[in-house]
C-alpha cells in the first residue's frame, strides 16, 4: 500500500557565505523555516497524525506555545478534522490569531506551557480528542528524522557537527535517530537555549531531569520546564557527542536580527539561539576548549527551526523587552 502523503515539504538546504566566513568553515542551514506551519514541527506531526487520527477522530488537541499547535492546526484542516489548540497566557496574541486563521479553536489556560499540557490531557478524558504531544512520541521523532535524511541527500560528505534549538527535546530527538540511521553517529551536536528556558542545560549539568521553578526567557517556544526523557538518555548513553549551551535572549535577539540582514528571512528567538553558535562565537569557543576539532571534520549544518510567532510589531517588542 502506497505510504500517505507527507504533509511537510523538502526544505531548502543552503549555504551561508556569510556564516562560513565568520566561522571559517563552510555553513549550510536546513530552512525549517519554509515549511507550510513555519516551523520543523510539521515533520513529527504530521507523521502522528497519520498515524493515530483517522477519519473517525472526534478531534486533536495539543498544547502549544505557538509551533507545535500551528503544526497540529494545519494538519487537522488538511485531514478535515477539528483541532482544539491550548495556549499558556505566553503565547503572543499573533500566534492565537493565526492559530483561529487555520480553523482551530484556541484556549488560553495558565501561565506556562505545562499549565496547557494538563488541560490538553483533560479533554482527552472528557471531551475524546486525540492528544498530540508536542515532543515526547517516538512518531514525532521518527516524523522529525526526515530532516537528516534530506540534509544527507544533498551534502557529499559528513556534516562536522549539527547545530541546533532544544525546548523540550523532541528535535533533539528527531536528529540522533535520524544520524545513527545514515551513519552520523560520530557527527557532534550542538544544543543550543537561552537562559531561563534551559530544561536540557539543567539536566546535563544536574547529572538528572529536573524541572525549572518558572520559565523566564522571552523565547517561550523554548519554554518546557521539563525536557523529554528521551533526550536525556541520549547524553546518559554517551554514544554521540552532544553539547549543550546556552546563550541569553539578547545574544539570540542579537542572532534574529543579524540573520534578517544577512539571510533575509525573519525567525522567531527560539531559533535564535542555535543561529547565536555562529554569531556570538560558541564554534569557535568550544574549538578553543578542545571540545570541537580545529578544522570541523566536515562542514557545518544549522537547522533553522523557524518559528510562527514572530513579524515586525513582535520583533520591535523584544527590542524593547530586552534592551532596557
Amino acid at each position: 500500500m502506497a505510504s500517505p502523503k507527507a504533509f511537510h515539504i523538502n526544505s531548502p538546504f543552503l549555504e551561508s557565505i556569510d556564516m562560513s566566513k565568520r566561522t571559517g568553515t563552510e555553513v549550510y542551514l536546513k530552512m525549517e523555516s519554509s515549511q507550510p506551519s513555519g516551523s520543523f514541527k510539521i515533520r513529527g506531526i504530521g507523521h502522528l497524525c497519520q498515524k493515530i487520527a483517522g477519519p473517525e477522530s472526534k478531534g486533536v488537541v495539543c498544547s502549544s506555545g505557538g509551533n507545535a499547535g500551528m503544526a497540529t492546526a494545519y494538519v487537522a484542516r488538511k485531514l478535515n478534522i477539528p483541532a482544539t489548540i491550548i495556549v499558556p497566557s505566553s503565547s503572543p496574541e499573533l500566534i492565537r490569531e493565526k492559530l483561529k486563521d487555520q480553523g482551530a479553536t484556541v484556549r488560553v489556560v495558565g501561565k506556562v506551557w505545562d499549565d496547557a499540557n494538563d488541560e490538553a490531557l483533560r479533554l482527552t478524558q472528557t471531551d475524546g480528542l486525540t492528544y498530540v504531544p508536542p515532543f515526547d512520541h517516538p512518531l514525532l521523532w521518527q516524523g522529525h528524522a526526515s530532516i537528516v535524511r534530506e540534509i544527507k541527500a544533498s551534502l557529499p560528505s559528513k556534516p562536522g557537527a549539527v547545530v541546533l534549538s532544544v525546548g523540550g527535546g523532541g528535535l533533539l530527538c528527531g536528529v540522533v535517530e535520524g544520524m545513527k540511521e545514515v551513519g552520523w553517529a560520530s557527527v557532534p551536536i550542538i544544543c543550543m537555549e537561552t537562559e531561563g528556558a534551559d530544561c536540557f542545560n539543567a539536566a546535563v549539568k544536574a547529572g538528572k531531569i529536573v524541572t525549572l521553578p518558572d520559565i523566564t526567557s522571552e523565547a517561550k517556544c523554548l519554554g518546557s520546564k521539563t525536557v523529554c526523557s528521551q533526550a536525556f538518555e541520549y547524553i546518559k548513553e554517551g554514544n554521540m557527542k552532544i553539547i549543550s549551551e546556552l546563550v541569553t535572549d539578547q545574544q539570540a535577539l542579537q542572532a534574529v536580527e543579524t540573520f534578517l540582514d544577512e539571510e533575509r528571512v525573519l525567525v522567531e528567538l527560539a531559533c535564535g539561539a542555535a543561529l547565536a553558535a555562529v554569531y556570538c562565537g560558541v564554534i569557535q569557543r568550544l574549538q578553543g576548549e578542545g571540545r570541537l576539532p580545529v578544522p570541523l571534520a566536515g562542514p557545518l549544518v544549522m537547522i533553522v527551526c523557524g518559528g510562527s510567532s514572530i513579524n515586525q510589531a513582535q520583533l520591535e517588542h523584544l527590542r524593547k523587552v530586552l534592551n532596557r
